[in-house]
């Protein structure tokens, strides 16, 4: 069975892509704000660049799809992964610069290349028989966990090898990384649509979009994103800024999350053919929701490290499950336009709660900051909870 499962050599090729790829948002994620609150006009404006971050995903994601329609995803994968690298590179030139908007126009295009890398996971369910799809996106979306070293890892050893100024070393290195991203896409097998792909006629976006599966599907994606964007934002502010902990004491942290938002992919996919959809999705709500309450309850360094453990662990449970809900819900002709449509409203939130995020900390504080996000959490379980019967389990695989 695993056999099978692997015959695709697109699943590995993903995986470390993912990997690679990912390491320039949490790059940016980790030096964005601290770079921010040296060379912004007004501090306020400090993690402008990590929203921007997220806006270039939101912007991109219908254009993403609709390029890989016409170009498939081979080469739409690594024209994204060729921008990417000429924005980092643009990046360490607005840093030695001390240009603040010009950062920003340089991390809003390395966030384009993000709305390509969120259509790995559907490129990985694509790649292989519909019963292995949740399989799948899990072992892609594992590549996430390289990414959260070796962002901030990168960030931290070369942020001082350019004589060009703090953090330019940085970002060059990360021009590279995006290069052989470039490189190992190239090898990707050509995905051919499957039988499923000729059957059935193609409905309109609207008859897809009003089903209850698919609007749940959707709502999963935009709270785990949402919520987790929302917070994991100013946590390198509030921790490096504003509580004075060290770059490496926050780099640890952030580190943590992000490898606590991909580790599970080790056994997510197991979990959701074993326990179902409805179970795993609950676990992932109930997650963030005890991720909030750690924030609210315990303002020292280990409460830090554990809501954010527990706010990535949360994100992958519910956006896992929402993914592979997801794919239930379209016929693969369909698959674009649904696909688009669903990571612009997903990423489209996020981009919004990124953007709110450093002027609510600045405004109010961490508590209220945190307090905002648990209507959304109890709304998103209500949710589930009433699609539980049309949430059935992924049947279970040897």
């Amino acid at each position: 069975m695993m056999g099978r499962f692997f015959q695709s050599r697109n699943i590995p090729i993903l995986s470390a892509s993912q990997a690679l790829a990912g390491a320039g948002p949490t790059m940016v994620l980790l030096l964005g704000g601290i770079i921010g609150t040296t060379i912004a006009p007004a501090p306020s404006l400090a993690t402008l660049p990590i929203s921007l971050l997220i806006v270039g995903v939101a912007l991109f994601s219908i254009p993403a799809s609709m390029i890989m329609r016409k170009v498939g995803r081979k080469r739409g994968f690594m024209g994204a992964a060729l921008v990417a690298s000429l924005a980092a590179l643009l990046a360490a030139y607005a840093i030695s610069i001390s240009d603040f908007f010009l950062f920003c126009l340089a991390t809003l295009f390395i966030g384009s290349n993000g709305a390509f890398v969120q259509q790995y996971r559907f490129a990985a369910s694509e790649s292989v028989q519909s019963n292995y799809a949740a399989r799948a996106v899990s072992v892609v979306l594992f590549g996430g966990i390289l990414a959260g070293f070796l962002g901030p890892e990168v960030a931290r050893l070369t942020q001082d090898i350019l004589p060009a100024g703090l953090y330019t070393g940085s970002f060059v290195a990360l021009a590279l990384i995006y290069a052989l991203v470039i490189i190992i896409v190239g090898f990707m097998d050509k995905i051919i649509p499957g039988e499923a792909e000729i059957i059935g006629e193609e409905r309109p976006l609207k008859a897809i979009v009003v089903q209850p599966t698919y609007m749940v599907a959707v709502l999963a994606g935009v709270v785990s994103y949402g919520v987790m964007s929302f917070i994991m934002t100013a946590t390198p502010v509030q921790l490096h800024q504003l509580d004075g902990y060290s770059l490496d004491a926050t780099a640890f942290v952030i580190q943590s999350h992000i490898l606590a938002m991909y580790m599970p992919s080790l056994f997510t996919g197991f979990l959701l053919e074993r326990l179902g959809l409805l179970r795993v999705m609950l676990a992932g709500v109930l997650s963030l929701v005890a991720s909030v309450l750690l924030s609210l309850t315990v303002h020292e360094y280990m409460g830090y490290w554990g809501a954010l453990v527990l706010l990535g662990l949360g994100w992958n449970f519910l956006f896992v499950g929402g993914t592979v809900l997801l794919t239930r819900s379209y016929l693969p002709p369909e698959r674009f336009k649904a696909q688009a449509t669903n990571d612009f409203t997903v990423f489209g939130t996020q981009a919004l709660a990124s953007l709110s995020a450093g002027t609510v900390l600045y405004l109010a504080n961490w508590y209220v900051l945190n307090l905002i996000t648990l209507p959304l959490l109890f709304m998103t379980l209500i949710a589930i909870l009433l699609l539980r019967r049309q949430i059935s389990p992924v049947p279970s695989q040897a």
